[in-house]
């Protein structure tokens, strides 16, 4: 229980069907470990964690506080700063459901004697054979499967989301008629949690202050090696970006690569964003045991991506993706999820394409 509208509905429905309701609130990071100015925000607020407790309170079931700090700072905000160093966008919260809340609430559950755990994810888990298999939300515009396909089977098979099958407007609405007309119009966190202020270079130069000094005077250049400019580092920059260069070429730029090794941010017209073949890393599948060689799917490369039409040919270690059509900005370090009508077939992470030296 985030203290949020949809975890709060989702513990409200499960009591309300009868089940014997346990909250868990995580602590997962303060915001002035990273020396900004806000406090701190969602998941992480002393707010927010008063109005999981109210929640529980209201109804008559236990809450508790997971300090997991710890582990997130571990596995999560380490992550972060080394993916952008390494010249990656990253997916902190792919990375967040997969190890930290799950883990962290599978082991909370089973000490606590609980069959299920639950969250409030637009999402939807059904059995299929032998497999337990993620699909998308009823609410097309609030899905989050594209975030949970690191799942293991283990925890999907523990795993209960009982806001899947409803509409934003429709929780909101139980809320109120409940009588949590302050929840019902409780405004929702967009941000990375760890980064309330969304400054993220601000965040990368508290956290790594020698290395992002080290980076300033990197060289913007063109595809064919030709300098551009200069910038203020490649962890600053992330493929697709437009706006907040720092430079005028006379006509519209985008980085269209990084390269780490040289400090070098590589910009191009929006045609040269264009690719047709992605490979993916650290493959994670849900619905099948292994995918078949040319198998297609609909594969979306980032949150709110619509999905686009792909041919799938496995590896050793890497998955090639061959699209119908070329896309736009597709960026390393960020999830590729793969899709079947709603179902998830699995995912993992965007590599660098063997055949370039740009990310």
């Amino acid at each position: 229980m985030s203290g949020g509208i949809d975890s709060s509905v989702a513990a409200m429905l499960l009591h309300h069907q009868g089940y014997e309701v346990i909250g868990v609130t995580m602590k997962t990071w303060d915001y002035a470990q990273s020396g900004g100015g806000k406090k701190t925000t969602g998941c992480c607020s002393l707010d927010d964690i008063n109005d999981a407790r109210a929640m529980a309170v209201e109804l008559g079931f236990p809450h508790y506080i997971l300090d997991i700090r710890s582990e997130f700072g571990e596995a999560i905000i380490e992550n972060f700063v080394e993916e952008y160093l390494a010249g990656r966008t990253p997916n902190p919260c792919v990375l967040c459901n997969t190890h930290i809340k799950w883990d962290a609430l599978v082991k909370r559950a089973e000490q606590l004697d609980c069959e299920f755990i639950a969250t409030g994810h637009y999402a939807r888990v059904r059995k299929e054979g032998q497999r337990y298999v993620v699909s998308a939300g009823l609410d097309v515009q609030k899905d989050q499967s594209y975030v949970l396909w690191g799942l293991s089977q283990s925890a999907l098979a523990k795993t209960l989301f009982p806001i899947g099958g409803f509409k934003k407007t429709e929780i909101r609405e139980l809320a109120s008629k409940a009588g949590f007309e302050r929840l019902s119009k409780k405004a929702e966190s967009y941000e990375i949690c760890f980064i309330p202020d969304n400054d993220y270079r601000g965040f990368l130069q508290r956290k790594k202050p020698e290395e992002t000094n080290r980076m300033q005077n990197g060289q913007f250049v063109d595809k064919s090696g030709k300098i551009l400019g200069t910038h203020s580092g490649y962890p600053f920059f992330t493929v697709g970006q437009r706006k907040g260069l720092g430079i005028a070429l006379g006509e519209p730029a985008f980085v269209t690569g990084i390269r780490p090794e040289t400090n070098e941010v590589v910009l191009g017209s929006r045609e040269d964003l264009l690719q047709q073949t992605m490979f993916v890393r650290n493959l994670n599948l849900l619905k099948y045991e292994q995918i078949q060689e040319g198998q297609q799917a609909v594969v979306k490369i980032r949150y709110k991506d619509r999905g686009t039409l792909a041919t799938l040919y496995p590896g050793p270690e890497l998955l090639e993706v061959v699209f119908e059509h070329p896309v736009e900005a597709i960026a390393p370090g960020q999830s590729a999820v793969m899709y079947e009508g709603e179902d998830v077939i699995g995912g993992g992470f965007i590599a660098r394409n063997p055949n370039q030296t740009a990310v």
